[in-house]
């Protein structure tokens, strides 16, 4: 279950790499991009050590809230960083649970 969890974080991830781009930003296509690989890489990291990879992906969840946080204060839009802060954080405390029961 934590795999499926985790895909789909890094999908949506991409996923909204490609709708920023489309939508006109660079920035959005790349940062997105970035992302998604560094999640995959926290998920190939779990397969040699789980607790390695929970931490990793913490700290990846931990720094995509607090940017979607700043990023919705400045655009007060819930879309799309209302809804990415929120998943953000529903992702980074799910890791982090997992982490500590991981112990």
């Amino acid at each position: 279950m934590d795999k499926i969890i985790i895909t789909a974080y890094g999908l949506l991830m991409i996923l909204g790499a490609f709708l920023g781009f489309k939508a006109g930003s660079k920035v959005s296509l790349i940062m997105g991009l970035v992302s998604g690989i560094l999640v995959f890489g926290g998920l190939a990291i779990m397969r040699s050590n789980a607790r390695m990879g929970l931490l990793f992906l913490s700290i990846i969840g931990g720094v995509l809230s607090v940017t979607f946080l700043m990023r919705f204060l400045k655009t007060q839009k819930v879309m799309p960083s209302g809804m990415l802060l929120t998943i953000s954080i529903l992702f980074l405390v799910f890791c982090v649970w997992r982490y500590l029961k991981s112990s």
